[in-house]
């Protein structure tokens, strides 16, 4: 298991053995003038009652670990590891653990004039800055994002984090605005129990990306049919089970190479690749780099 998942076990083992009641905990990991990032480590779970906050600043989270349900004006969707919750300063907005307890986030908030500005350079400038959807679903374009924060929270000093604020809010902004305003507000609407078989069957995956994961056994999993599982899992995550697999996979791995000096064919087996060609490729097509160069950035 990632460390940024251990942590997350750890205090959930902490707060049933002390019988607590959840909250979330966070812990400022570095500040600029007009950003701040945050690690935000939550142990609420199906018994703790979700209330209602309001978003001081634009914030773009990052799901690192767990699962929870999010609701804001923008619409209401499931956030899973990889995906990115968003939402808008003055905004108002809730998060729920019905299914599952804990959750792992880092949180980028910026001020609204900060964020104004950098909407406008960005290309936004035809329209108020805002975020037209409370999530983006696990993507290509936001995995670098969430692997080296996910492992810069553990070596804050080896990120250079207000260029990685920067160039988050810039990759959001643009992926937004790519997407039309009726896609980017669509809201799955699921019944209770067929999001809970989802959010199961996602933890598995989470739990063991290394098993033999096909669409068969995750469907058996879920105790739906093949086409029933395929067609309820991306309506509720954003993505097929395929990618969610693979993308939890990719970004073990990538955490693997930044902390340890395992040899890179051995990172690729034990994450659940054949072979170490199909990890390369796959890991240069998720990240933009080679797997020895990816963790030549953290070993400067």
């Amino acid at each position: 298991m990632a460390k940024i998942a251990l942590d997350l076990e750890r205090a959930l083992a902490r707060r049933a053995r002390d019988a607590a009641v959840g909250a979330p905990e966070r812990r400022i990991v570095a500040r600029g003038r007009g950003w701040t990032v945050s690690d935000v480590l939550c142990t609420c779970g199906p018994g703790d009652r979700a209330f209602e906050e309001r978003h001081d600043a634009f914030c773009i989270a990052l799901v690192a670990a767990g699962a929870f349900e999010y609701r804001s004006d923008a619409g209401r969707a499931l956030m899973t590891p990889g995906a990115v919750m968003l939402g808008n300063a003055g905004e108002c907005f809730e998060c729920g653990h019905r299914h599952r307890a804990g959750d792992r986030c880092i949180a980028f908030h910026y001020r609204p004039e900060y964020f104004e500005r950098l909407f406008a350079d960005a290309g936004g400038a035809c329209r108020a800055a805002s975020f037209a959807a409370a999530r983006i679903e696990p993507s290509r374009a936001l995995a670098p994002f969430v692997a080296a924060a996910g492992t810069g929270v553990s070596a804050p000093f080896g990120v250079a984090w207000d260029e990685m604020a920067l160039a988050l809010a810039v990759c959001v902004v643009q992926h937004i605005d790519g997407v039309p305003s009726s896609d980017a507000k669509r809201v799955p609407c699921l019944p209770r129990a067929a999001l809970a078989r989802v959010v199961d069957t996602a933890r598995w995956i989470d739990e063991a990306p290394d098993a033999d994961l096909g669409v068969q056994r995750l469907a058996e999993h879920a105790g739906l049919s093949p086409y029933h599982f395929l067609r309820t899992f991306e309506r509720a995550t954003g993505v097929t089970p395929h990618q969610y697999v693979l993308r939890v996979r990719l970004r073990i791995a990538a955490q693997r190479l930044a902390d340890a000096p395992d040899k890179i064919v051995d990172v690729a087996l034990d994450c659940g690749f054949a072979d170490l060609s199909n990890f390369n490729r796959a890991f240069r097509a998720e990240f933009g780099v080679t797997p020895r160069a990816y963790r030549g950035r953290w070993q400067l």
